[in-house]
């Protein structure tokens, strides 16, 4: 009895584990040249681009539904055609900031990938208008 009952635990792990990895066969996932971008010091009111390069990994067409920045400070350009298999394309954040001082942001990026979204940074310090010192 105690054999009949470990072998159906052991076939019911093994039968749950062949599902688990045939179910990662149906999402395309992402390789990213990096996801945090430190811009240093700008300028208030003067927007700056971060550009996200990543790489379709998978076997299946990349998919982005949606990226978005949290604050309306924050625009973002993605793809909207699906990605190939090997292919490479870029996600662009622009930053316009108001406030000055330190500030870090997020994109997260909706796609068809396992753990449904993937999230990017953009971090720095902005300067008053009129201020020296500022980079780009």
């Amino acid at each position: 009895m105690k054999k009949q009952v470990l072998l159906s635990l052991l076939l019911v792990l093994f039968g749950s584990l062949a599902v688990m990895a045939q179910d990662n066969t149906q999402y395309a996932a992402f390789k990213w040249d990096k996801t945090l971008h430190e811009f240093g010091n700008i300028m208030q009111n003067k927007p700056v681009t971060a550009s996200f390069k990543f790489t379709n990994t998978s076997n299946m067409p990349l998919i982005i539904s949606n990226a978005r920045g949290t604050c309306g400070c924050t625009g973002v350009k993605y793809p909207t055609e699906p990605i190939a298999p090997g292919e490479s394309a870029d996600i662009s954040a622009t930053f316009n900031a108001a406030a000055v001082g330190d500030f870090h942001k997020t994109v997260t990026v909706t796609a068809n990938i396992i753990e449904g979204s993937a999230v990017l940074h953009i971090k720095g310090k902005v300067q008053a208008e009129g201020a020296t010192g500022g980079a780009q």
